[in-house]
C-alpha cells in the first residue's frame, strides 16, 4: 500500500519567514561568495517587506508579531559582508 506522507513547510521558523519576506521585497541579499545577508539600504523595499508582513503573516502568527520579526530581522543585517575585503 502507497502511503504519502504530509510535506513539512519550507521555512520552519519566523525568523526563515521573515528573512524570504525581505529577500523577495529586495530588502536584503546574499553575499555570493560568503552567504551573509546585507540590508540593500532600499526604503522602498523595507515598506515592501513590512506590507507583506502585515499582509500576509505565516499561520498563528498576528500581522504586528509579524511586522516586529521582519523589523528584528532587517535591524540584524549589515550592509556589508564581515568576510568581503574592503576595495
Amino acid at each position: 500500500m502507497l502511503m504519502t506522507r504530509e510535506r513539512r513547510p519550507a521555512i520552519r521558523t519566523l525568523r526563515g519567514w521573515a528573512i524570504h519576506v525581505l529577500q523577495e521585497a529586495g530588502a536584503i541579499r546574499e553575499c555570493e561568495e560568503h552567504g551573509w545577508m546585507q540590508d540593500r539600504a532600499d526604503p522602498h523595499a523595507w515598506e515592501r517587506a513590512f506590507d507583506i508582513a502585515r499582509e500576509d503573516p505565516p499561520a498563528g502568527v498576528s500581522p504586528d508579531a509579524a511586522v516586529a520579526e521582519v523589523r528584528d530581522v532587517l535591524n540584524s543585517v549589515g550592509d556589508t559582508c564581515p568576510e568581503c575585503t574592503p576595495d
